[in-house]
């Protein structure tokens, strides 16, 4: 009878661990999850929310970099588009998605 009752306490304490296996995979999916928030999540709609900002506050005047590396002075700004003043006789129109910076005012002038 004595080999029976060690079996007894043998299965009591894998199905202790099993639950507790349950709960730190339940754990690491959630460590996994903040992880993912602070290092993905979190950068990405703070750089977001700047580039909406940027594209709001754009006016007349101001100095500014696209995407494709163009530099040149805002003419005119609609609701979807902004008009660059590239160099003295061109003008070339962009969207305003594809603005990625405003520059200190003089900078186009330091560069040429």
């Amino acid at each position: 009878m004595i080999p029976f009752i060690n079996q007894a306490f043998a299965d009591e304490s894998v199905g202790g661990s099993q639950v507790m296996g349950g709960m730190f995979q339940f754990m690491m999916l959630g460590v996994f999850f903040l992880i993912f928030w602070l290092l993905i999540w979190r950068p990405q709609n703070k750089r977001a929310k700047e580039h909406k900002s940027l594209m709001n506050d754009l006016s007349k005047g101001d100095e500014v970099a696209t995407s494709g590396g163009i530099l040149g002075r805002i003419v005119s700004v609609t609701d979807d588009y902004v008009t660059l003043q590239v160099t003295h006789n061109m003008e070339l129109s962009f969207q305003k998605s594809s603005v990625v910076a405003a520059l200190p005012k003089g900078t186009i002038k330091a560069i040429k």
